[in-house]
C-alpha cells in the first residue's frame, strides 16, 4: 500500500462556505468559538459610510465617480450575496447534530470494510517501469489490534486484463524502525501464494495471497507500523511493492449481544452494549439504510468511556427522519470503532467489526420523531452572528443606492 494511504480521516462536516482575505476592523474581535468554526465576520469596508452621492458643493459626481460608484455598489452587492450564502449553507448544515448526519455527506465512509485497491507499475523503487503490465493490490484493513489479521492480494495483468506469473524473490514482514532505533522484533518469510489456501480465494488464477497477522507472526508484544515489503519479478523485470499495517497488541473492548432501540427526544436511539477494556476516548460509527437498502444516515459515537459494560449509543436524527423521508424498517450496518489515544502511535486501539446488518429497526411512523432542528445554543449563536453580517452587509448596499 502506498505511503499515507492507512492514515484515516475523522471528524465533521466543516462549514461549505468560508470567508478569507477580508481585514476585521482595527481593536476587533472574532466572538468566542466563531474563528475556530470559520464562521465569517462582516468586512471593514461594509462597516465605513457610503461615498456622497455629490460633490460637497452640491456638484454632480463626474463620470469617473460614476463609475466607482458603481463598482462599490457592485462588490457590496457580492458581499451581500456572500454572506447571506454563509447563513443559508450554516443554517442547512447544522440542523442536524454532528452525532446523525445524512449519509450523502461522506460517501467515502459508507462501505468501511471493502478492501484497499491499488494499482502499481511493476518496478523497483527508482526504477524504470515495464511497459503494458500493472500491478493490483488490495489490502484488507490498515489497523490490527489483539489478534487480528489482514489478508493481502498481488496480482499482474497485462492491457487484456490477463494474469500474468509472477516469481516471488523476497517476501518479509517486518516493523518500521524509526531511524535511530533499534527493531524490537524479527522480520520473517511471508511468501504470497496462489494455492487456494490459507486465505487463498482460487488456486491458479494469477492472484497471490498472503495473510499479514501480527500477533502470530512475532509482533505479539509490539505496537506500530508492521509492513511486508515484496519483491518480485516478471519476465526478467524486477518489481517491488509493499502493504504497511498499523498493529496495536491491546484490545480495547468486546461487543456484547444485542441492540436496544427506543425513541428518545423526538430521535430513534439505537443503543449497542460494550464491554470496555481500557478507558477513554470511543469513536464508533453505523450506517443506517432504509427499507430499500438506500443508506440515508451516518450515526456518530464519539464520548469517554469508563472500564466495564457501557452504552454506545447511535442517533438517527427526527428532523433528519422527516427530510429525508425514508421507507421503514432502518437498518443498521457495518459498525466500526476505536479507542482514541492521543499523542500515540498507532493512535488507535481496533474494536472488533461488525459487519453487515446489526439490527432491523421497527416499523415507525414518521410522526413519532420530531421535524424540530437541532437545539443548541451554540448553533443558536453562530446564525446570531451570521444574521448579523447579514443586515449589515444588506444596510452598506442600500447606502450605496442598492437593495437586497
Amino acid at each position: 500500500m502506498s505511503p499515507g494511504r492507512w492514515a484515516a480521516a475523522l471528524g465533521v462536516a466543516a462549514l461549505a462556505l468560508l470567508w478569507w482575505g477580508w481585514e476585521r476592523p482595527a481593536g476587533e474581535q472574532a466572538p468566542a468559538g466563531l474563528a475556530s468554526a470559520g464562521v465569517p465576520r462582516l468586512p471593514a469596508a461594509l462597516a465605513a459610510p457610503a461615498p456622497p452621492a455629490s460633490t460637497p458643493q452640491g456638484s454632480p459626481l463626474s463620470a469617473e465617480g460614476m463609475r466607482q460608484r458603481e463598482a462599490q455598489r457592485q462588490l457590496a452587492q457580492q458581499r451581500f450575496d456572500q454572506a447571506r450564502q454563509a447563513l443559508v449553507t450554516y443554517e442547512t448544515h447544522a440542523r442536524y447534530p454532528h452525532q446523525s448526519r445524512p449519509a450523502r455527506e461522506h460517501p467515502d465512509q459508507l462501505q468501511p470494510f471493502q478492501p484497499i485497491a491499488e494499482e502499481h507499475p511493476l518496478r523497483t523503487p527508482g526504477g524504470t517501469p515495464m511497459d503494458g503490465v500493472k500491478l493490483r493490490t488490495t489490502q484488507e484493513r490498515v489497523f490490527t489490534s489483539g489478534d487480528e489479521s489482514s489478508r493481502v492480494t498481488v496480482s499482474l495483468v497485462n492491457a487484456q486484463n490477463q494474469a500474468l506469473p509472477l516469481r516471488f524473490t523476497r517476501a518479509v514482514i517486518q516493523e518500521v524502525t524509526e531511524p535511530g532505533r533499534t527493531a524490537q522484533t524479527v522480520g520473517r518469510p511471508l511468501v504470497p501464494t496462489d494455492d487456494g489456501q490459507a486465505g487463498d480465494d482460487v488456486a491458479g488464477d494469477g492472484v497471490y495471497t498472503a495473510t499479514m497477522a501480527p500477533s502470530r507472526q512475532g509482533f505479539n508484544t509490539f505496537a506500530g507500523r508492521v509492513r511486508l515489503e515484496l519483491w518480485m519479478s516478471y519476465g526478467g523485470q524486477p518489481g517491488f511493492v509493499y502493504f504497511d499495517l498499523m498493529h496495536d497488541p491491546g484490545s480495547a473492548g468486546r461487543w456484547l449481544p444485542g441492540v436496544t432501540e427506543s425513541v428518545q427526544q423526538g430521535a430513534l436511539a439505537l443503543d449497542l452494549r460494550l464491554e470496555v477494556q481500557q478507558p477513554g476516548r470511543y469513536v464508533v460509527n453505523g450506517r443506517i439504510d432504509d427499507a430499500s437498502g438506500q443508506p440515508i444516515a451516518l450515526a456518530l459515537f464519539n464520548e469517554e468511556l469508563k472500564a466495564g459494560p457501557q452504552t454506545v449509543r447511535l442517533w438517527v436524527h427526527g428532523r433528519l427522519l422527516h427530510d429525508l423521508k425514508p421507507a421503514f424498517p432502518l437498518t443498521l450496518r457495518d459498525v466500526d470503532g476505536f479507542l482514541l489515544r492521543e499523542n500515540t502511535f498507532p493512535d488507535r486501539v481496533m474494536l472488533p467489526r461488525l459487519p453487515g446488518a446489526v439490527h432491523r429497526t421497527q416499523a415507525h411512523p414518521l410522526a413519532r420523531f420530531s421535524p424540530d432542528a437541532w437545539p443548541s445554543e451554540q448553533r443558536d449563536r453562530y446564525l446570531a452572528e451570521l444574521r448579523k453580517d447579514v443586515d449589515a452587509a444588506a444596510d452598506a448596499l442600500k447606502r450605496l443606492g442598492g437593495g437586497p
